[in-house]
C-alpha cells in the first residue's frame, strides 16, 4: 500500500503534467485552481472554499478571479503567455500590471473583505505578494508551477485556517517563554531562601529584565544593544550593583539623574511604575545568567512578540503553579475574537466602512475624527483579567483601527503634535486580577502594545512619536473581584506637584505643559524656585461606566471549590437565591456584572463552562436574572476551549459557551454563533442558548405526564470491595465456589455501552450462616464495613451496620427494565438505550424504568426525545449527562389528541412498539457489536438507521407533527408543549 506522502506526490506530479504548456485565462482559471485546491492541498471539497469573479466596485463593476474568504487571499489569474511584469491598459485608460490590477481590486474591497495575500498567476509560476509588508510589491515570493513536489507547502497559506501571521506570533512568543524559563532557572539558585517576597522578586526581576531586552530591539533605548552592552560592561562581581542602579535610573527624570553618570545616558525615563520598587530582592548574579541574558536572550528579537500572547505564556512560566503541573498555556486570540467581535469589534468595522464610503472629502473627514474621538471614549473592564490577554488584544484592535482613520485623515502629511492623532489609550482598560505577579504582567503587556502600535502609527505618520516617559497606564488592579466595587477601580488622576504663587495653585503632571506668569511652561523645574510646594492630596476614586465588560473567569465546579469561594458564592447572591450550591464558580461574574450594568448601556460578554446552559443551572442562574431585565443580544454555542499549550495531548479539555447580554435596547439582530463559517439570527435567545421563549425546565420528583417513574440504579458505597472486575471473576468463584449464588452481572454507563463484563456480590437474601463460610467474601465484607465507617458522612457511616448490602438497592424485583446511560457520547446521534434482565443489576451510573414496554423505549429511543436530552440535560465535558429530574420527568409526552385529531392511546402504542421492535431486531443482526460500535456515527449500519427513522417518524406522527420536521423546530415545539402541560399541571 502506498503512504500518503507518495499518493500525495502522485497527485501532484499528475497536476503539473496536466497544466504544463497550457492555461487560458478564460476557459481554465476555475478547472486550474480547482484542481490545485483538490490534487496538491487536499481540500476534499475545493469549490466551497475558492469563489470566482468576485465583485468589486470601479468605475462600475471588476471582478476578482479568485478569492479565499476564510484566509483573505485575492487571485488574478493571466493566461499562460502572458509577462507578469508587462502592464496591461485598463478600460480607464491606466496601465497597471497584474499586480497592480489585484492591488486595485483588493484596495476597494470593504474593510472586512481586504486581503492579506495576492497571487498573481500565469500557469507557469505564481508570485505571492504578503500585504503586511511594508512594499510587498518588492519582495514578493516566486513559485513555478514544476517545483510544486518539493515547495507545495509554500501554498499552504491558501487553505490554512490560522492566521499565517497569528501563527508566527505563536511561534515566537512561546520562544520568548522558553527564553524567561531558561532565565528564571538561571537566577532561582541564587536566592538565599525561596519565601514569597523572594519569588516575588523573582517574578518581578524576570518582567524587568525582560523589558529592557524588549525596549533595546524596539528602538525605546539609544541604541539596539544598549542593554546588553549595559551588563557586559561590568565585572560579574557588579552586575547586581549596576542592575540595580539602572533600575533605579529607568524610574528617575533625565534632570535628576547623576549628570556625570554616562552609563545611564542611553535609558530613557520610563515611568509607569514597572521600576517603582526598589525594595525588590535581587541576587548575586553568576557567569550563568550573564550568558543567559546576553548569548540567549539579546539575539533573540523581542520586538516581534504578541503581547496578547506572551502576557500569557509569561505567566505561566513566572507562575509556580503553572510551573509544576507543565506546559505553558494562553488563550488563542482567535478565541479572544469570538468575545470581542460580535460584542463590538464587527460594529466599530461596519462603522468605519459606512463612514469611508461618504463622497465629499470633508464630510466624511470630520465622520472619521469623530469616529476616532469615540474610539478614545470607550472604556473595558475585565473583571478576571489573568495576564491581560483580553484587554490587549482589544487595545491592539482598536488600535489597529484607528490607524486606519490615521492613514486616511494623514495622507502622508506632517503632523502638530501625539496627541493630536493617537486618541486610543491604555487607560481606557480596566482589569482586576487575583494574583499579584498577573497585574505586573497584564500591565506590561499592554505597555509592549502600547509601543508596538506606536512604532505602526509613526509609519503612518512619517515621523517618530516618544513612547518613553510612559504617558498612560491602564488601570489594573489585585484583588478579588467578587469582593471589590467594580465601578471605582480608578483614582483620579494625582498631580506630581502642587505649586502655588499668590494668586494661583497649580496642579502639576508628568511632562504636562502649564501656564505660570503668562508663560507657557513644559517643566516644573523652570519655576521650582519661585513658588512654593504643596503636599500632594490623598486620591480619590472615580465612578467609571464601562461601555464593555469581557472576559475568561475561572471555571471551577460547584463541587470543586474551596470554602472561600464558596463564600464568594454566598456573599455574591446572597443566601436567598434558590439553588446557589449547584452554581459554579464563574456564575458569580454574571450576577456580579449584571448587578454593575443596572440601569446602563453597558454590554458584557463572558466565556464559561457550558454548564451554565445546561440542565438545572438554567433556572438557577437565568430565571432571576432575565426577571431582573438582563437579556441575551448573542450567543456562541458550545465549542471546544483551545488553552494554547506547548503540551496538547495533556491539556484538559474544557467546552465552552460564549454568552454576550445586557440591560439595554439592542437595536442589532440577536445572533446564535454555532461555529466559525454558521450563525443564525434569533427572535428570542434563552437560557438554553435557543432561539425559543425564556421557558425554564426546573428540577421534578415525579413525572409531568402520565409516564412509569425512573430511578437511578443501585448504589454500593463499598470502596470497590463488593465489585469483581471481569478479570477477577473466575479466579474469584474457582478459590469460592459457594459464592456463585451470589455473584450478579453488574452494569454502569461504561459497561452497558461497551459490552464490558463487570460483576458485583448481590447478598440481599444470603443468611449469616452462608456469608460465614465463605471466607473471601467476609474479607471483602469487613473491608466494606471499615471504608464505610471512616466515611466523613453521618449516612454512609450508619451503613458500617450493614456492610453486605449495597447502601441505595433500586433493583427491578422481576421482569425487564429499561436502562438509560446517565453518560453518552455527544458524537451519538442517539443515546443508547435498552432492556435488561432483572437478574442483571444496575449501577448508579445509570438510570432505570421498571416494567418498561416497548412503547417507552419507542419514544425515548426517538430524535424528538434525544432533541430534548440535547438541550435540557447536563454535560460531562461535552457528553450528555440523562438525569431523571429534569429530562425524564419534564418530557412532554404524545398526548391522545393531536391537532384535533382524536387518536386512541392503543394506535398511538402500537405503531411505536411495531417500531421500536423493529430496531431490537436490526441490532440482534450483529451480535459480535457492542452498542458503541451500532451507535458509531460512522459504522451505523444501515437496518438500524432505517429502523430509527422509520420509529422517528412513527414519534412524529403521534406528537402530530410532519416527519422532516427539523430538530430545532422539534425543540421550540417541545418547549411550547411543556409549557401548556406545566400549566395545565398548575390548575
Amino acid at each position: 500500500m502506498k503512504n500518503n506522502k507518495t499518493t500525495e506526490n502522485a497527485s501532484i506530479t499528475r497536476f503539473i503534467e496536466d497544466w504544463t504548456g497550457k492555461g487560458d485565462e478564460k476557459q481554465h482559471t476555475q478547472s486550474f485552481w480547482l484542481a490545485l485546491l483538490r490534487d496538491v492541498l487536499n481540500v476534499s471539497m475545493p469549490e466551497k472554499v475558492i469563489d470566482f469573479e468576485k465583485r468589486v466596485k470601479i468605475d462600475g463593476t471588476k471582478y476578482i478571479d479568485g478569492y479565499i474568504g476564510e484566509t483573505r487571499v485575492a487571485i488574478e489569474q493571466k493566461g499562460v503567455k502572458i509577462d507578469l511584469d508587462k502592464p496591461e491598459k485598463q478600460s480607464d485608460g491606466t496601465l497597471l500590471t497584474p499586480y497592480g490590477q489585484a492591488k486595485r481590486y483588493n484596495d476597494n474591497l470593504p474593510y472586512s473583505e481586504r486581503c492579506r495575500w495576492i497571487v498573481v498567476c500565469n500557469f507557469v509560476e505564481f508570485r505571492i505578494y504578503d500585504m503586511d509588508k511594508p512594499e510587498p510589491e518588492k519582495c514578493a515570493e516566486i513559485l513555478r508551477l514544476c517545483d510544486l513536489p518539493k515547495e507545495a507547502y509554500r501554498l499552504q497559506f491558501l487553505i490554512d485556517q490560522k492566521n499565517e501571521n497569528i501563527r508566527r506570533e505563536e511561534e515566537i512568543s512561546i520562544k520568548a517563554g522558553k527564553l524567561v524559563d531558561k532565565l528564571y532557572e538561571a537566577l532561582l539558585p541564587q536566592y538565599k531562601s525561596l519565601n514569597e517576597k523572594s519569588l516575588r522578586s523573582l517574578n518581578i526581576l524576570c518582567v524587568r529584565i525582560v523589558f529592557c531586552l524588549y525596549a533595546e530591539d524596539a528602538g525605546l533605548f539609544a541604541t539596539r544593544t544598549a542593554f546588553e552592552d549595559y551588563i557586559r560592561s561590568f565585572s560579574l562581581a557588579n552586575v547586581r550593583k549596576g542592575l540595580m542602579e539602572l533600575f533605579k535610573a529607568l524610574d528617575t527624570r533625565i534632570e535628576d539623574r547623576d549628570a556625570y553618570d554616562e552609563s545611564q545616558k542611553p535609558f530613557p525615563y520610563v515611568n509607569g511604575g514597572l521600576f517603582k520598587d526598589e525594595n525588590i530582592e535581587i541576587p548575586n548574579f553568576t557567569q550563568e545568567i550573564v550568558d543567559v541574558i546576553c548569548n540567549h536572550c539579546a539575539p533573540f528579537n523581542w520586538s516581534a512578540i504578541s503581547p496578547t500572547i506572551f502576557g500569557a505564556v509569561f505567566e505561566s512560566t513566572l507562575n509556580p503553579e503553572t510551573r509544576r503541573k507543565g506546559g505553558m498555556h494562553y488563550t488563542s486570540i482567535q478565541n479572544i475574537h469570538k468575545v470581542i467581535n460580535p460584542l463590538f469589534m464587527d460594529d466599530l468595522v461596519a462603522e468605519f466602512e459606512h463612514i469611508c464610503t461618504t463622497k465629499a472629502t470633508k464630510q466624511k473627514n470630520e465622520k472619521l475624527h469623530d469616529f476616532q474621538v469615540k474610539l478614545g471614549s470607550l472604556k473595558f473592564l475585565d473583571p478576571a483579567c489573568g495576564s491581560g490577554n483580553f484587554l490587549t488584544e482589544t487595545y491592539l484592535s482598536l488600535r489597529r483601527l484607528e490607524n486606519e482613520v490615521i492613514s486616511i485623515l494623514n495622507k502622508g502629511e506632517a503632523v502638530l503634535g501625539f496627541d493630536e492623532f493617537i486618541k486610543v489609550h491604555i487607560s481606557q482598560f480596566y482589569g482586576i486580577e487575583i494574583n499579584d505577579f498577573a497585574v505586573t504582567v497584564a500591565k506590561t503587556a499592554l505597555w509592549i502594545a502600547e509601543s508596538q502600535m506606536m512604532a505602526e502609527t509613526e509609519k503612518i505618520l512619517g515621523m517618530n512619536l516618544d513612547f518613553l516617559p510612559l504617558k498612560t497606564n491602564a488601570n489594573i488592579v489585585e484583588g478579588n473581584a467578587l469582593r471589590m466595587d467594580w465601578t471605582t477601580l480608578a483614582d483620579e488622576p494625582q498631580p506630581d506637584y502642587f505649586v502655588a504663587d499668590k494668586l494661583n495653585v497649580y496642579m502639576v503632571h508628568d511632562n504636562t505643559p502649564f501656564e505660570y506668569g503668562g508663560q507657557h511652561f513644559k517643566e516644573l523645574n523652570v519655576i521650582a524656585r519661585e513658588v512654593e510646594e504643596r503636599e500632594l492630596p490623598s486620591a480619590k476614586k472615580i465612578t467609571v461606566i464601562y461601555d464593555y465588560i469581557i472576559g475568561n473567569p475561572p471555571f471551577i465546579g460547584a463541587r470543586w471549590m474551596d470554602k472561600r469561594q464558596k463564600e464568594d458564592v454566598i456573599l455574591t447572591f446572597g443566601k436567598d437565591w434558590q439553588g446557589v450550591g449547584d452554581l459554579d464558580y464563574v456564575c458569580c461574574w454574571y450576577k456580579k456584572a449584571s448587578d454593575v450594568i443596572c440601569g446602563t448601556d453597558t454590554r458584557c460578554a463572558f466565556v464559561s463552562t457550558n454548564s451554565i446552559t445546561q440542565g438545572g443551572t438554567v433556572s438557577t442562574l437565568w430565571k432571576p436574572l432575565f426577571a431582573d431585565g438582563i437579556h441575551i443580544d448573542f450567543a456562541w454555542r458550545t465549542f471546544k476551549w483551545e488553552n494554547e499549550t506547548a503540551d496538547k495531548a495533556n491539556m484538559a479539555a474544557v467546552h465552552c459557551v460564549i454568552v454576550g447580554f445586557s440591560v439595554a435596547d439592542n437595536p442589532k439582530p440577536k445572533v446564535i454563533l454555532l461555529n466559525d463559517k454558521e450563525k443564525a439570527v434569533a427572535t428570542n435567545i434563552n437560557g438554553y442558548l435557543l432561539d425559543a421563549p425564556n421557558i425554564f425546565v426546573e428540577k421534578r420528583k415525579s413525572p409531568l405526564c402520565d409516564v412509569p417513574r425512573i430511578n437511578k440504579g443501585s448504589q454500593p458505597t463499598d470502596g470497590g470491595n463488593l465489585i469483581l472486575e471481569s478479570e477477577e471473576y473466575d479466579d474469584f468463584i474457582k478459590k469460592e465456589p459457594a459464592a456463585k449464588n451470589y455473584v450478579r452481572q453488574f452494569v454502569g454507563s461504561v459497561e452497558f455501552i461497551n459490552g464490558i463484563k463487570r460483576y458485583c456480590l448481590w447478598l440481599v437474601n444470603a443468611s449469616p450462616a452462608e456469608l460465614r463460610k465463605m471466607p473471601l467474601v467476609v474479607k471483602r465484607v469487613e473491608a466494606v464495613k471499615a471504608m464505610r465507617l471512616e466515611s466523613p458522612k453521618a449516612a454512609t457511616r450508619n451503613w458500617a451496620a450493614y456492610p453486605y448490602l449495597f447502601t441505595e438497592n433500586r433493583q427491578p424485583q422481576s421482569g425487564n427494565y429499561l436502562l438509560i446511560p446517565s453518560v453518552s457520547s455527544e458524537r451519538r446521534e442517539y443515546v443508547p438505550i435498552g432492556f435488561l434482565d432483572s437478574s442483571i443489576v444496575a449501577s448508579n451510573l445509570v438510570l432505570v424504568i421498571p416494567n418498561a414496554t416497548l412503547y417507552e423505549f419507542g419514544i425515548l429511543t426517538s430524535s424528538v426525545h434525544n432533541a430534548w436530552m440535547r438541550v435540557v440535560c447536563g454535560r460531562l465535558k461535552s457528553d450528555y449527562r440523562y438525569s431523571g429530574d429534569i429530562v425524564y420527568n419534564n418530557f412532554p409526552w404524545p398526548s391522545g389528541s393531536v391537532d384535533g385529531d382524536v387518536r386512541t392511546p392503543n394506535n398511538i402504542r402500537t405503531s411505536i412498539e411495531r417500531t421500536a421492535q423493529a430496531i431490537l431486531d436490526a441490532r440482534s443482526k450483529y451480535p459480535d457489536s457492542t452498542l458503541a460500535d451500532l451507535y458509531d456515527s460512522t459504522f451505523m449500519p444501515p437496518e438500524l438507521r432505517r429502523a430509527h427513522k422509520a420509529n422517528d417518524e412513527a414519534v412524529l406522527a403521534a406528537y402530530g407533527w410532519p416527519k422532516d420536521l427539523p430538530e430545532s423546530e422539534i425543540v421550540a415545539r417541545l418547549f411550547a408543549l411543556y409549557e401548556l402541560q406545566v400549566n395545565a399541571s398548575r390548575r
